[in-house]
């Protein structure tokens, strides 16, 4: 598995599970928080109080803020890491390396600018949506773009996954704006669906980075 070398894979890992334990961990905090109906950025929010609907009170912004910043720090790290080993094609290593950079640098955004009642009375909340925008439709798209070009023969069924992961998160995001601004139906609650959008992601990390570490101590061990 040429084009995922280590430092890459523990890179992958550590930033998916340096995110959920912090969104675990900023939740079990945040009184009545639903997994279902709030946002995962509402974990971010240092303001108490309404937005849009939804109470608002996370005594640990600061680890969620922290995890999202950290998360793209890693993320692009990883992906440099990536390209550098080789097995990319020059256009799929652009797309791929511009795509990962994009992410990181929205969830970046997510995390120095909250969405909040105070950013959204400061027109701030603009690079908040900007920067979830810019988050999870490029993390997506650097999944795809892997799938499809250094990751499809190491293994195929890798290849195969990352595109279906990146595929089922941009539909979660397109079911997120459509059900979110319908008063017609709703099939899931809005937090589901951002989460769908997100964690197609982070499964994507992990996936890639778990089994790089397996591909590699199994060669180490035929090797011997």
């Amino acid at each position: 598995m040429r084009p995922i070398q280590s430092k890459s894979a523990v890179l992958w890992i550590l930033a998916a599970a340096i995110y959920l334990v912090a969104e675990a961990v900023s939740a079990s905090a945040f009184p009545g928080y639903s997994y279902a109906t709030n946002y995962i950025s509402d974990l971010g929010v240092p303001d108490v109080g309404q937005f849009q609907g939804r109470t608002i009170d996370s005594p640990l912004h600061l680890v969620m803020n922290a995890a999202f910043v950290l998360h793209g720090v890693l993320f692009a790290s990883a992906a440099a890491l990536t390209v550098r080993a080789g097995g990319w094609r020059r256009g799929a290593r652009r797309w791929f390396l511009g795509a990962a950079l994009v992410h990181a640098v929205g969830i970046i955004l997510v995390g120095l600018f909250p969405g909040s009642q105070t950013n959204a009375d400061n027109g701030l909340i603009s690079l908040h949506v900007l920067g979830a925008a810019m988050a999870i439709i490029a993390g997506n798209v650097a999944a795809i773009v892997a799938g499809r070009t250094a990751l499809r023969e190491s293994p195929r069924w890798l290849g195969s996954a990352s595109v279906a992961l990146g595929v089922i998160g941009l539909l979660g995001l397109v079911m997120l704006l459509v059900d979110s601004n319908s008063a017609a139906f709703t099939l899931l609650a809005d937090g589901v669906w951002e989460r769908i959008a997100v964690y197609t992601i982070l499964a994507w990390e992990l996936l890639v980075g778990v089994t790089a570490l397996v591909l590699r101590g199994r060669s180490a061990t035929e090797r011997a």
